[in-house]
């Protein structure tokens, strides 16, 4: 037996007995162990199997740039974060802009409106549509990240990715799925066009929110760093699209515009795992497979 296929029968023999991803949890441990981090591989090793919870900050933290490569710096890094972390804290509590009662997801949208020069002059002011989806975020890496410091940097550096990075590349998204939802399925983008529901779609919640509140956090924490290694937020496209196709009966059944979008917007939660699989596997099937995937 080769060594490829003495692996493939341990890998299915694992999941058989319960032990799913336990290959997978070592592959990842001889990567943490570099000396310089190798960020494409840990970018790769994220595409393809979901992190371990014992290691998803420290992973994120790297892919999102809080972290530096090189093991040696991150506990004296990790102190300025905590430090800046605190500091920020410290100057909402003294204006009396958050307290001890303040929900922390609304915590976190204060310290980063604070640090971007957007706090408004009372908490009472209405949220703008862009503090919804700093929260929505936010409410998906607090289920997934424990830590107040890691969580915040983690959702103030995605966020910052999302507003800077990929301002531009957002309002480009409903075209693409389109363009790819007619190469899997031209019948049903047909349907979605006969109903008038396709520029009705949940764009937003798709693709601004990248899908909090969509999908479960155990769906989403497969996503959190693929917008680094995306063609642009293209992941988000084919998780949409993948939507459709998974649904298709069901879609293809509702007539409306409106009935479309509702169900769109409230689908069943127990095949989200499926789904993002699936629409991984869709994004290297139209714009390739990394190089380290192999």
């Amino acid at each position: 037996m080769t060594e490829d296929s003495q692996r493939n029968f341990r890998s299915v023999y694992y999941e058989k007995v319960g032990f799913r991803g336990v290959e997978e949890k070592k592959s990842l441990e001889i990567l943490l162990k570099d000396d310089r981090l190798d960020i494409e591989k840990l970018c790769t090793f994220s595409q393809r199997f979901p992190l371990p919870s014992m290691y998803r900050a420290l992973v994120w933290k790297v892919l999102l740039g809080i972290l530096p490569p090189h093991h040696e710096s991150h506990a004296q890094v990790m102190m300025y974060r905590k430090e800046q972390y605190c500091d920020v804290l410290h100057a909402l509590e003294v204006v009396r802009f958050v307290s001890d009662a303040t929900p922390q997801v609304e915590v976190y949208l204060r310290m980063y409106q604070l640090e971007s020069g957007k706090l408004p002059r009372s908490p009472s002011f209405p949220l703008e549509p862009e503090d919804e989806v700093f929260l929505a975020i936010a409410k998906a890496v607090e289920e997934m990240v424990e830590d107040s410091v890691d969580c915040y940097w983690i959702i103030r550096s995605f966020v910052n990715q999302l507003n800077n990075k990929y301002r531009e590349s957002l309002p480009q998204l409903p075209k693409a799925f389109e363009q790819y939802l007619n190469l899997e399925d031209s019948r049903l983008l047909s349907h979605l066009k006969m109903c008038s529901a396709l520029s009705r779609l949940p764009y937003d919640l798709w693709f601004k929110r990248c899908f909090a509140g969509c999908l479960p956090e155990s769906s989403l924490q497969r996503q959190v760093s693929l917008p680094e290694v995306a063609e642009g937020l293209k992941i988000l496209v084919f998780v949409a699209v993948e939507i459709l196709l998974t649904f298709k009966i069901k879609v293809m059944a509702l007539n409306s515009a409106e009935k479309i979008t509702k169900f769109l917007e409230n689908i069943p939660q127990d095949s989200s795992d499926a789904i993002v699989s699936k629409a991984i596997d869709l994004w290297h099937k139209h714009c390739g497979t990394p190089v380290h995937s192999a």
